[in-house]
């Protein structure tokens, strides 16, 4: 079975690389792995286990993304179980991606924790 290694941040913490296998979520993976991420409903809607993506790794980085400082697109590095109801356009935009139904296209790194969750506010069905 192929899969990808995703790199799991905490802004001012730990690090932990997880894989995770073709059609698992990046959730799925790290409760396997033992490694703790926060989450609630499991389906995208709430914005408990959002992270945010830093880095495709072994990727380019596109000029526009490179001029603006943009993170690199997310849909390019996950596909999604199911719409991802609680994101804005402009949160996938920015990078956000909801753990618990990304499953991941390539290695990457994402920042998980407290700050990401603050950054993207409340759910819009809470």
């Amino acid at each position: 079975m192929t899969g990808h290694d995703v790199t799991l941040e905490w802004t001012g913490g730990p690090t932990e690389t997880i894989s995770v296998d073709e059609g698992q979520t990046v959730l799925e993976a790290a409760q396997r792995a033992g490694v703790r991420l926060p989450y609630d409903c499991r389906s995208g809607t709430c914005i408990t286990c959002v992270g945010r993506l830093l880095e495709v790794e072994g990727g380019e980085t596109k000029p526009e993304e490179r001029e603006s400082n943009r993170p690199p697109d997310a849909a390019d590095a996950f596909a999604y179980r199911r719409s991802p109801e609680a994101l804005t356009d402009g949160e996938r935009a920015d990078g956000y991606v909801l753990l618990c139904i990304a499953t991941p296209r390539t290695d990457c790194r994402v920042e998980v924790g407290p700050r990401v969750r603050a950054a993207v506010g409340d759910s819009p069905w809470a």
